[in-house]
């Protein structure tokens, strides 16, 4: 199995607003709420927030606005370590989004994407400098950046080209064009995340464990199965693993999906095993829902593996 030494992370940076608990709306009227709070979010920037936490090399290929909002995301970046030097400040409004969660932790996202409309203008070019220092490619939703999308097998093809291992993380195709821009992909991912909706979309397959399989048959070397509340499932071929969630209290799991990501690719850059990777992965998603946005609840890599040697497994079903 790869052992991603440092990251390359190519995906959206997005200011999140979170609001909470917002259980119905009644427009034409108020709603108190206990938090209105300004968050780092965004494929892109969560994955990469928490692989540098974890004490992993990365360097962000990526896009804000010339405002206030991308100066917040920039600064929190650095502020865990995150290369950002190849991030664009590009003159539009740094991508937003208004995150309304719900007293069970559940969100309806408002999105308005900004700078990931005209992000990536031009291929991305895996040049000597852009990944020195560097083994592995980590594609955070392509389906977010409308530029990048249509040269997504392309992309793939030039980091694998220039010596660089590749996951890729699905994430929501609001176009609905799913497989039709993945497939050709998945021949060249070493390592596929997605949801269970998302698996299921992408399959056609209700159960998320041939729905995984699937995945795999149609050429990605490893698909990892996010499930949330019941942990996450690991498929390639001859090994079925699954990991079981974690028993804490849900918050908001806004992002949660990309710190799993972040965390399991720190696992392996440590060498861990598909299974320890994947139990510690989860480990790092229960720190992220129990607090409000995607990055306020992580840790390093040491006080997550303290905090699992204490922390109860959710019951299975």
């Amino acid at each position: 199995m790869m052992k991603p030494a440092g990251v390359l992370c190519c995906g959206s940076i997005v200011l999140d607003i979170v609001v909470r608990p917002v259980d119905r709306f009644v427009f034409n009227s108020s709603v108190w709420v206990d938090a209105i709070e300004q968050q780092l979010g965004g494929n892109g920037a969560s994955t990469s927030y928490a692989l540098a936490l974890l004490g992993v090399p990365v360097r962000l290929l990526g896009a804000v606005g010339s405002d206030p909002f991308g100066e917040f995301a920039l600064a929190r970046l650095r502020s865990a370590g995150c290369d950002v030097s190849n991030v664009r400040v590009l003159d539009d409004r740094t991508a937003t989004t208004v995150s309304v969660v719900n007293s069970a932790g559940e969100r309806l996202l408002l999105h308005r994407p900004g700078v990931s409309v005209c992000a990536f203008a031009e291929p991305i070019e895996f040049s000597p400098r852009l990944t020195a220092g560097l083994s592995h490619f980590h594609f955070a939703n392509f389906y977010s950046l409308p530029r990048l999308r249509t040269r997504a097998a392309e992309t793939v093809r030039a980091a694998r080209a220039a010596g660089l291992t590749v996951s890729v993380d699905t994430g929501w195709d609001s176009q609905g064009r799913w497989l039709e821009d993945l497939g050709p992909c998945l021949p060249m991912t070493d390592l596929l995340f997605a949801n269970e909706k998302e698996a299921r979309i992408l399959t056609g397959i209700e159960d998320p464990r041939a729905a995984g399989l699937r995945l795999c048959e149609l050429g990605a070397g490893t698909v990892v199965v996010k499930l949330g509340g019941e942990g996450c499932l690991v498929l390639r071929e001859g090994i079925q693993i699954s990991a079981s969630a974690y028993d804490v209290p849900v918050l908001d799991t806004t992002g949660a999906g990309d710190c799993f990501a972040g965390g399991f690719l720190a696992a392996l850059g440590r060498g861990a095993s598909l299974q320890e990777a994947a139990q510690f992965a989860n480990a790092v998603a229960a720190l992220s829902i129990q607090t409000l946005g995607a990055t306020a609840g992580l840790r390093s890599y040491e006080e997550t593996a303290a905090w699992m040697s204490a922390a109860k497994l959710a019951a299975t079903t």
